[in-house]
């Protein structure tokens, strides 16, 4: 897809960093835009910044996790725009912990926002594209996290390369079904965005509740650490440059951080050569 004005975009988790960032972008492209986000003060607060530039904007709260928000997501945007051409399933969250310490809610909590929320979004929108027998363009967001390892974010780490393995898929699927309708995934590296908020956040909903953790503090160290790192990341309207790059040019891997690609590599050379997983230092 090269020409975006008058194109209508779909942006989940569009209230901050990443999402917000892609929105705008779209925007500023002419397109009209659907903002989708849990977060309702920071829905209203980027539905009101890109109105006032002039865009075309609707925001709908939505919890992608849940199958029937999305598909509210996919009625309001067809009966108020008529169609749809760009998607950007980008909610994210995580948490900490080892594998063994995170409890049934927290994975069913992480997995439920970033892999169910892509694949609510795909299920519901890719359908819609294909009735449409238009250039279409679908962006799952995962992390180079998806690509790599790590530790003590192993629910996060899962539910990105799922996301990962999910877009090969389905773009392998699109190119039989009909080739007009695209695909990307997004591995952004350290970005500048506040995600660390949504673990503090939840360790602050489940404090004493029945079966579930409380924030140690190796919990609480990470998550200060990671706050600090992203921080230091890439401006996200840096990353939503990239992205619409990468669908102009059909470019299905979006990596943001060439210093990121080392990491790649030495994954996939170790598994080529059968040897034990090692972290970077």
């Amino acid at each position: 897809m090269k020409e975006f004005r008058g194109k209508v975009a779909v942006v989940t988790g569009a209230a901050s960093g990443i999402g917000r960032a892609i929105a705008g972008k779209a925007a500023e492209e002419g397109m009209k835009v659907v903002l989708a986000d849990i977060n309702r003060e920071g829905l209203a607060e980027a539905k009101e910044e890109f109105e006032a530039s002039g865009a075309a904007v609707m925001a709908v709260p939505t919890d992608v996790s849940k199958v029937g928000d999305v598909e509210v997501l996919a009625r309001r945007t067809m009966e108020d725009f008529e169609g749809v051409h760009l998607l950007v399933n980008n909610a994210a969250v995580y948490t900490t912990g080892a594998l063994w310490e995170n409890t049934v809610s927290d994975w069913e909590w992480v997995l439920g926002v970033n892999l169910w929320g892509v694949i609510h979004g795909v299920r519901t929108f890719v359908p819609l594209m294909l009735e449409q027998d238009a250039e279409a363009h679908i962006v799952n967001v995962s992390s180079m996290t998806g690509l790599t390892r790590s530790t003590n974010l192993g629910t996060y780490t899962v539910s990105k390369h799922g996301i990962v393995a999910l877009s090969e898929t389905l773009f392998y699927e699109l190119a039989e079904k009909n080739p007009k309708v695209k695909v990307s995934v997004l591995c952004p590296g350290r970005v500048n965005t506040p995600v660390a908020d949504a673990a503090r956040k939840r360790f602050e909903e489940t404090r004493g509740v029945s079966g579930e953790r409380e924030m140690g503090p190796d919990d609480e160290a990470l998550i200060e650490h990671l706050a600090g790192i992203f921080k230091t990341g890439m401006d996200p309207r840096e990353v939503a440059g990239k992205v619409f790059d990468a669908i102009r040019e059909d470019k299905f891997y979006i990596l943001t951080d060439p210093d990121q690609k080392v990491r790649v590599k030495r994954r996939m050379e170790g598994i080529l050569e059968e040897r034990n997983p090692t972290l970077p230092a």
